[in-house]
């Protein structure tokens, strides 16, 4: 049978998606990735280089999947949350290399920073209200919104311990996804003003 090297660099970079997510990029061994994808190490650093770099591309990979299976839609805000929320639960390992990600790399530039950056501008516009336009304060409203949004996603899904001790043992996710939606449909909006403090 021919090698199929398409294949294997598949196997590799699931077997490293698991790795990485279990121990970040200085806990992972590539002989475990190795042994997971039925690969030789060789292949690996052929492949893909060094360990950095088999994880740059593990994130791509993983931006580029999120980014098709919850693309920026015209719905409004509250419903790309939880479309996101959605694929945060039933990808856990997703959130978990973007941790991984933050904890490793800091305030350093991540892997295909630029490409991610324009998938957040196209979040961010999606996130104007209808017909605000691409100027003023309405630009800087919708990133606070869209930060907020994932925020509120990402954190109630990365933290179960404080989902437990703050909501309860018994509080549903899916109590929690209606919950962060309602949320940002409460976020102001242009014209809406902050509520007063008394």
């Amino acid at each position: 049978m021919a090698y199929d090297s398409t294949a294997t660099k598949e196997r590799i970079l699931t077997a490293a998606a698991t790795e990485f997510a279990a121990y970040g990029v200085a806990g992972a061994r590539v002989d475990r990735i190795a042994a997971q994808a039925q690969a030789n190490k060789r292949a690996i650093y052929d492949y893909f280089g060094d360990k950095n770099r088999l994880f740059a591309a593990v994130l791509e990979r993983l931006m580029a999947d999120l980014a098709q299976a919850v693309p920026p839609g015209d719905e409004d805000l509250a419903a790309y949350a939880e479309r996101l929320f959605d694929y945060h639960r039933d990808h856990p390992e997703a959130l978990r290399l973007l941790l991984w990600e933050a904890l490793e790399l800091g305030d350093e530039p991540v892997p295909g920073e630029a490409d991610r950056t324009r998938h957040y501008q196209d979040k961010i516009r999606a996130a104007r209200p209808a017909g605000s336009g691409d100027s003023g304060g309405n630009g800087d409203e919708a990133r606070a919104r869209l930060f907020l949004t994932l925020g509120m996603v990402g954190w109630s899904l990365a933290m179960p311990q404080l989902r437990r001790m703050i909501l309860g043992p018994d509080h549903t996710l899916d109590g929690l996804r209606t919950e962060i939606a309602d949320a940002v449909r409460a976020l102001p909006t242009a014209g809406s003003g902050l509520p007063e403090q008394s």
